[in-house]
């Protein structure tokens, strides 16, 4: 039993380094990270050159938290979070960035993610 899961992790990081294999953030256009479990999603902006986060944004910090009503629901929620790391990202002084889905579909909250940050601004 436990191989069956094994295998599923094997899978998903082959899909993780197959993406990454074609995406690299420099100084000038940062790679922006997605990454998301059952509850909450995370973003972060990062300079591969300097090996630096230089924004990083998630559904479960309690700043962002208090932006999000009861009635909203994940996809809400993830749109929202690009909206606010677009907001973030354009206060650095960033303006274009490589969306890294990492291992996930470019679907559901992954897509809402980034048609709310590009909403804001920012650019793919």
């Amino acid at each position: 039993m436990s191989n069956r899961f094994v295998a599923k992790a094997e899978r998903a990081d082959k899909r993780r380094r197959r993406v990454r294999g074609r995406i690299i953030g420099t100084a000038e256009v940062p790679r922006l990270s997605v990454a998301r479990s059952l509850k909450h999603i995370y973003v972060q902006i990062i300079d591969d050159a300097k090996q630096m986060t230089l924004v990083g944004v998630g559904t479960a910090s309690k700043e962002i938290a208090a932006k999000f009503s009861k009635k909203d629901n994940k996809t809400a929620r993830a749109k929202k979070i690009g909206e606010v790391v677009a907001e973030l990202a354009l206060a650095k002084g960033i303006t274009q960035v490589v969306f890294d889905r990492n291992r996930f579909r470019y679907h559901g909250r992954v897509k809402a993610l980034a048609d709310g940050a590009r909403a804001k601004g920012l650019k793919f």
